[in-house]
């Protein structure tokens, strides 16, 4: 895997910056608690980022936001535990938010929910790569939006926020993709569902990046649960991402 430690710091100092630009927005109703990962587990990510952003990287995956038993707990995009700690050897301590949801509690490593999209999205990777090494030495994996929002115990994603409240969210967010692919240099930006490539097809216009889109892992795409794996495979294949 191609090692360049300064493109690494570019990133962990993007991610710095988008989380402080992040904290002081605030958020309306239905939603009541915001969780950054990039606060409370800073250290987890950041060794993400040091050890699998040290790039270029010819691929870039782009997902929308972090999942409630993913990298809410763990400081990884679709950070399913068993993957993140296993697979990648990351296990860094994760702190607590300042205002913690009763309903969803940040148990860290010790989280023993899967992730199931990405328990989904690490196990085709893993199939075809064998070692996270081998993945990464061409491929990066990424959020779009690193917080996650939730109305009590429900999840909800960014794209069912009013506009009103997501112009400077969106702002932070592009800055930083804008950043992260400078730095990065990739061929692709693959969106992990729709969301993510339409935010990529914006931020990226003008540029001579190509941009694709895999279908959502999540549990709750019906597609998705008749063969994730089988259908992204197909899909990259027919970008030419992957032979």
């Amino acid at each position: 895997m191609e090692r360049d430690t300064a493109v690494a710091e570019v990133l962990i100092e993007a991610a710095r910056q988008l989380s402080v630009a992040l904290t002081p927005l605030r958020f309306a109703a239905p939603v009541t608690h915001v969780y950054n990962p990039l606060d409370y587990a800073w250290a987890p990510h950041a060794r993400y980022l040091r050890r699998y952003g040290a790039g270029p990287r010819r691929v870039v995956f782009l997902g929308m936001n972090p999942g409630p038993f993913g990298m809410v707990q763990c400081g990884v995009p679709f950070g399913e535990i068993e993957a993140v700690r296993d697979w990648m050897g990351i296990a860094d301590p994760v702190e607590r938010p300042a205002r913690e949801n009763p309903q969803r509690p940040i148990e860290g490593f010790a989280c023993a929910r899967s992730e199931v999209s990405g328990r989904r999205l690490w196990g085709l990777f893993r199939e075809r790569f064998g070692t996270a090494d081998a993945f990464f030495a061409e491929h990066f994996v990424a959020n779009y939006c690193p917080l996650a929002f939730f109305a009590g115990g429900r999840n909800l994603t960014p794209d069912k926020l009013p506009a009103h409240e997501t112009a400077a969210l969106h702002a932070a967010c592009d800055a930083h993709l804008r950043t992260l692919v400078a730095a990065l240099r990739p061929e692709w930006v693959i969106g992990v569902g729709g969301f993510a490539e339409a935010r990529a097809r914006e931020v990226l216009a003008g540029t001579d990046i190509r941009i694709g889109r895999v279908l959502h892992p999540s549990p709750a795409s019906p597609a998705a649960n008749r063969g994730w794996a089988e259908a992204a495979t197909r899909q990259l294949a027919a970008l030419g991402v992957w032979p």
